[in-house]
């Protein structure tokens, strides 16, 4: 246990560092430097390729984790590692034949709408293989327990290149077309630095052998490509059909929105790094108490600290759409409707973990297919209708009756219940700070009014969890600094 909390109190580290040099990038630079017309194309390239991702990896990160342990000596390691570095190329060649065969017909809905996507089009599979086998040797180095600088690169240098392609621009070193494509590229350096990282902690040694257990290797891959693909695709589908329907422009104002909204769910990806592998180990041991009180700590946890982290951006919006470029500005009400759909995620504490471990996941993966028809439909009506905000009202509407469904399969399979009375003391608090401050305005400067109002905020927000004592754990760690600061 030392080796896990250690590392991912560094990985914790690592991705808020590298989520605030995003940041800087999603909300600043690309805003300024590149535009709303090649950001648009950015946006729908790499939302294209992580879509593509998991069919190209055919699974292989998640089984190579799933089935590394279970073979006993090196020589079968090698050989396992073998297999899984070449298992990819199954999915691979087909879909990219497939790709580049039909260009015509598959592009033919979105150059239409939007002509200036068609030079960059076909880097959509090119991207979607280098994530893929970045995520292969990143599995590998996960497995040898050697995930900090794994994180480091796929969190951090990644947005260190676009950083550094996006000052390029800026100082006329480079056009904005090949911004775009060095961005791509960065992509491969992600790929080529991760696979050297990933021989510097251990050198594979090609092994041809087909696994004896081959059968069972292929249908769980086969099932994490329809789980990666359904979990994918509820996050960046509607990043792709904007372009089908609307200027690619406006997928730039989308994606601002997107990452604003975004940072809500950060303390659950930190989180879910310890909290799951202890799920795991206590449904292997049947210990349902510990694990009904494990759920309803996250839950509660997460929604006190993801609830402040939508507090300061829902109320501070205003002001930070004024720091950003105005024709920024149309994605107010996409962060508002995407902000909730994150904090429903969040609000569910370790319900994800829970159904993986279960044998009911395979039926809870059939509504999550269900549910992607129902979000691909529900933006083909709303997006022609309402632009980008009509996509963020298809993903929330989509979010709230895919998660609901999960909240109550665990509750009725399993007899877990992730709320208790606390749930509700915190809405109110959420509701009560929300009223207060919302039409609170100061009449400076944009960066100190988010600032004064951060501050107040955050006073009448933790005053008010801790003298209600919501969170047991927070209060701990109050108190902590209280003893410290006295």
């Amino acid at each position: 246990m030392g080796i896990v909390q250690n590392q991912s109190i560094k990985n914790t580290i690592i991705t808020f560092f590298g989520f605030g040099i995003g940041a800087i990038n999603a909300l600043f630079l690309y805003t300024n430097f590149l535009g709303k017309l090649h950001y648009g194309i950015v946006a729908t390239i790499l939302s294209g390729a992580n879509i593509m991702m998991p069919l190209m990896a055919f699974g292989a990160q998640n089984t190579l984790i799933r089935f590394f342990s279970q073979y006993k000596t090196e020589k079968e390691r090698e050989e396992f590692l073998t297999f899984m570095l070449f298992l990819p190329l199954a999915f691979i060649i087909p879909i990219t034949a497939i790709f580049y065969i039909f260009y015509d017909s598959i592009s033919s809905g979105w150059l239409n709408e939007n002509p200036t996507l068609e030079p960059y089009f076909w880097l959509i599979p090119i991207v979607g293989l280098f994530m893929a086998y970045f995520e292969v040797y990143y599995a590998w180095v996960k497995v040898h327990m050697q995930s900090v600088i794994g994180n480091l690169i796929s969190e951090v240098l990644i947005r260190v290149i676009v950083m550094f392609l996006l000052f390029a621009v800026y100082f006329d070193l480079i056009e904005k077309s090949t911004c775009v494509y060095g961005i791509a590229f960065a992509y491969f350096v992600q790929l080529i630095v991760m696979k050297f990282y990933a021989i510097s902690v251990k050198m594979p040694v090609l092994q041809f052998v087909i696994p004896a257990n081959i059968k069972e290797i292929i249908q769980y891959s086969f099932f994490i490509i329809v789980s990666g693909g359904v979990a994918v695709m509820l996050v960046d589908f509607d990043k792709v059909m904007i372009p089908f329907y609307k200027d690619i422009s406006q997928n730039a104002l989308y994606a601002v929105a997107i990452f604003i909204s975004t940072v809500i769910i950060v303390p659950y990806r930190a989180m879910n790094q310890i909290v799951a592998p202890i799920t795991a180990k206590l449904m292997a041991e049947n210990k349902h108490d510990e694990l009904n009180d494990l759920y309803k700590k996250s839950a509660i946890n997460l929604q006190v600290i993801g609830g402040f982290i939508m507090m300061l951006i829902f109320l501070n919006i205003k002001e930070l759409y004024k720091i950003i470029p105005d024709e920024y500005s149309g994605g107010i009400w996409v962060v508002f409707m995407i902000g909730l759909c994150k904090f429903y995620d969040v609000l569910l504490g370790n319900n994800n973990a829970i159904i993986v471990n279960t044998k009911y996941y395979r039926t809870v993966l059939l509504f999550g297919i269900m549910t992607v028809v129902l979000m691909i439909v529900l933006n083909m009506i709303f997006i022609p209708l309402y632009g980008i905000e009509g996509s963020a009202f298809a993903t929330l509407l989509t979010i709230i009756i895919y998660n609901t469904i999960k909240l109550f399969y665990v509750i009725k399979k399993m007899n877990l219940y992730p709320f208790t009375i606390k749930t509700a003391y915190s809405f109110g608090i959420l509701i009560a700070c929300f009223l207060l401050f919302f039409f609170w305005e100061f009449p400076f400067h944009a960066i100190i009014n988010i600032g004064l109002k951060s501050i107040l905020i955050s006073v009448f927000y933790w005053f008010l969890n801790y003298k209600l004592e919501i969170s047991e754990e927070v209060n701990q760690v109050m108190n902590s600094i209280l003893k410290k600061v006295r």
